[in-house]
């Protein structure tokens, strides 16, 4: 059981508080696009779906290609190395030869801005 003296943080979000970083703007990315940006030292795919923008890792966890530059179809990317399909709303892995998915991130829109939760 977890002490209750306030040794130990009551939650995770004590221990590293998310912020979100401004990565692009809006006009940046054309819908059915895609581009890598870097926030907090994380290189980022960040994808424009009809308007609506999603973040997940750029390294694909096969051979690790950038993502970034994989064709977008519907809401899966495939890596421009070996062919390895991924979700672009989940990070999930959906094809070979990649072992497992990636990481995705939080997306919001203030303004023109948009920005990635890391």
């Amino acid at each position: 059981m977890p002490a209750t003296d306030g040794s130990l943080p009551a939650s995770r979000e004590e221990v590293h508080r998310a912020q979100f970083i401004k990565v692009a703007s809006t006009a940046d990315l054309a819908p059915g696009t895609a581009k890598c940006v870097e926030a907090a030292g994380k290189k980022i795919a960040l994808f424009n779906l009809e308007g609506t923008f999603y973040a997940i890792d750029d390294t694909c966890t096969h051979r690790g290609g950038p993502l970034s530059e994989g064709e977008v179809s519907g809401e899966e990317v495939t890596c421009p190395w070996h062919g390895a399909i991924y979700n672009i709303k989940t990070g999930a892995v959906l094809g070979p030869p990649a072992p497992r998915g990636v990481a995705r991130y939080a997306v919001r829109v203030q303004g023109s801005d948009v920005e990635v939760e890391v």
